[in-house]
């Protein structure tokens, strides 16, 4: 084992890695870091699309129903067996508490019947590794726009491990936001591809939507006033008896909501002499936003990095990515591992 930019490196370091903090279970086995070798996700969006939104306790109950069969999946399509398995990661927060426990419990359960080290991964940390799966070349530091149903961060990645929270949401995450607007308009959950979509066929600067500033830190996102804006403007048309063109709607909504987060991230590249920028979550796969973005970056002469839409979504194999790098750290954990659904980025689990 040696010594590499303050971690210790071993050779063919071989992951299990599970994911269930919301409503996907996942699981996966990464090999150093970035060969993931297998990535199952069994999604539970057909079962909450019936609700519009995801309900807690049936996304528990199903983690429970699918955590085994995802787990023998993921070992078998990459052809190991747990004797080949180096370590055991897991997502341990932040997200959904009785979600968390599903996957922590099994993979404590695994780690212990192997006699395996466990690693507690954190969601967020994940999110920004699933960069270093397909863009093999991407090392810290790097500016990461983090962007997912319940997180809007701009993290500054120092090093591996090492993060600097420059700006976050004060209220509403912009998928959040996404999800609540495409109700309002009738398009149903899950929101973000919804309005992605419709918003191809509508005009964006069919409506004048606000975007905050945020006065004592320009980093930060404010999207509670944006989606007031739109159901406002949703209850007057009703009023009035005006008609609404749906897909201007969320092209506007969509156009605000973009024109943030490119505007906070050229601002934080710019001031801190950033030349990699990396963007990471749900909403990362939104079209529109990726286009933006690489725009920006191409004008700036900023190097843009993103993962597939797979890796964007909540997935095992970018806990396998950020497990290898906290397992490589020193990183281990013990068998009272807990769900910690508040967990911040970079807090100490």
């Amino acid at each position: 084992m040696e010594e590499k930019d303050g971690m210790r490196q071993q050779e063919d370091v071989w992951i299990l890695a599970v994911e269930t903090s919301c409503d996907e279970t996942a699981a996966a086995v990464v090999k150093n870091g970035r060969q993931v070798l297998s990535n199952v996700i069994y999604s539970q969006i057909d079962l909450h699309t019936l609700y519009g939104g995801v309900v807690p306790e049936i996304a528990s109950r199903k983690h429970i129903e699918k955590i085994n069969p995802v787990i023998e999946k993921a070992l078998a399509d990459a052809g190991v067996g747990l004797e080949q398995i180096t370590a055991v990661a897991v997502t341990c927060g932040p997200g959904l508490v009785g979600a968390l426990l599903v996957g922590v419990s099994a993979a404590k359960a695994i780690a212990f019947a192997a006699g395996k080290p466990l690693v507690g991964v954190h969601h967020i940390e994940g999110h920004i590794c699933a960069n270093y799966i397909e863009n093999k070349e991407l090392e810290p530091p790097f500016l990461c726009l983090v962007v997912s149903g319940g997180h809007s961060h701009l993290v500054m990645v120092r090093d591996y491990g090492t993060y600097e929270i420059l700006g976050r949401t004060r209220d509403d995450a912009a998928g959040e936001a996404f999800d609540k607007v495409a109700r309002a308009i009738g398009l149903g959950y899950p929101g973000g591809p919804k309005i992605d979509k419709v918003s191809c066929e509508g005009n964006p600067d069919a409506i004048a939507f606000p975007r905050a500033k945020v006065a004592d830190n320009s980093y930060d996102f404010s999207f509670s006033g944006l989606k007031s804006a739109v159901l406002n403007y949703l209850n007057a048309c009703r009023m009035k008896g005006t008609p609404v063109e749906r897909a201007d709607v969320a092209a506007s909504f969509q156009k605000a909501v973009v024109d943030v987060l490119v505007e906070h991230s050229k601002r934080a590249l710019e001031d801190l002499g950033v030349k990699k920028f990396a963007v990471a979550g749900g909403v990362a796969s939104n079209s529109h936003l990726r286009a933006a973005l690489q725009a920006m970056c191409d004008e700036t002469g900023v190097l843009f990095y993103h993962p597939s839409p797979v890796f964007c979504t909540d997935n095992a194999a970018m806990i396998g990515s950020a497990g290898y790098y906290e397992y490589c750290r020193g990183v281990r954990h013990g068998w009272d591992l807990n769900a910690v659904p508040g967990l911040k980025l970079g807090e100490r689990i």
